[in-house]
């Protein structure tokens, strides 16, 4: 199995393998060998080609081609990515990523699995996020979005192709769950989009995403704001010491930053967010799907004078 740096995918042995958070793993390891780590695409940090997104893209997908070259083709089940990577604070995929990355699997007869937890179900604007970037996957992984979180569902979605070999004679998918299939939960997955349709959410994700990323740029005259970075609703902002060498914060500053101070902050000022140190120090938006300009003034605004305080407290 192939994945990124800094990557969450959960943390079941065989998901918490395939995760590239080291802090994550260490208290469980060993764990189920045969899971390779990749570059993400974070081109903020990127060794090479940070000033060209079509290079970095080529490149970062290329480094897959490279861990199965090395691995074996006839050994690589499957390459699990993100549409955005949510841990590190929202990576979108630069131009043609996953164009590459379609190409290298179906090359190697590699599987590619979507990994849309967090980015399906209007996240990005759309019902699942590889559609918003062009690519076709062999396998999605969803969950909470299905029901918008009121009741407790997670799916795998699968080609024609994989799911063929299940769907005619004896042969059975040997894993079960006590849950599976469970009809409240899935009375309410259906009631749930029947709402997204209703109340056309996607389309308003689409209409209003160029909004939220210019209102949540403003941001960067900010000196402790090093990049700002997302799609659709979904939209990391990346904290550092120097803007113009990009330095990050240490461990134990990051710490006092981020649990000692933000949280705390940003929480009693009406932001509900995440601020995330699994990678660089990071602050994460998700705001609900119905908001509009008002609520993208209304964070901003938040964002600019909790900040403000974070960067004096320094």
């Amino acid at each position: 199995m192939i994945s990124r740096y800094v990557a969450y995918h959960g943390t079941p042995q065989g998901a918490l393998s395939i995760t590239g958070i080291p802090d994550a793993k260490t208290m469980f390891e060993p764990l189920v060998p045969g899971a390779h780590k990749v570059p993400n695409t974070n081109i903020y940090r990127a060794p090479i080609h940070g000033d060209d997104p079509v290079a970095f893209g080529r490149w970062a997908a290329d480094q897959i081609e490279q861990a199965i070259i090395m691995e074996g083709p006839s050994s690589v089940a499957a390459v699990f990515l993100e549409p955005v990577q949510n841990s590190g604070g929202c990576f979108p995929p630069p131009p043609g990523y996953f164009d590459r990355v379609r190409e290298i699997c179906d090359t190697y007869d590699v599987l590619l699995v979507s990994d849309e937890t967090i980015c399906a179900f209007g996240r990005l604007g759309h019902t699942f996020a590889c559609e918003k970037f062009g690519y076709v996957p062999d396998m999605i992984t969803c969950a909470k979005g299905m029901t918008s979180g009121y009741s407790p569902i997670g799916a795998c979605i699968m080609s024609d192709r994989l799911a063929e070999p299940f769907l005619k004679g004896t042969t059975y998918f040997p894993h079960g769950y006590t849950f599976g299939g469970h009809p409240v939960s899935s009375a309410v997955a259906m009631a749930n989009l029947d709402v997204f349709d209703k109340e056309g959410l996607n389309q308003r994700v689409l209409d209003n995403e160029s909004a939220f990323r210019a209102t949540l740029e403003k941001l960067n005259d900010l000196p402790i704001v090093g990049d700002v970075r997302g799609d659709g609703y979904f939209y990391g902002i990346e904290l550092v010491k120097d803007k113009a060498t990009k330095e990050t914060f240490n461990d134990d500053e990051a710490e006092r930053l981020l649990r000692g101070f933000l949280s705390t902050a940003l929480f009693d000022a009406g932001l509900v967010c995440r601020a995330d140190d699994r990678g660089d120090p990071v602050i994460q938006l998700a705001p609900p799907l119905i908001c509009g300009q008002e609520h993208f003034d209304e964070m901003e605004r938040i964002l600019r004078e909790v900040l403000t305080e974070a960067w004096d407290r320094l």
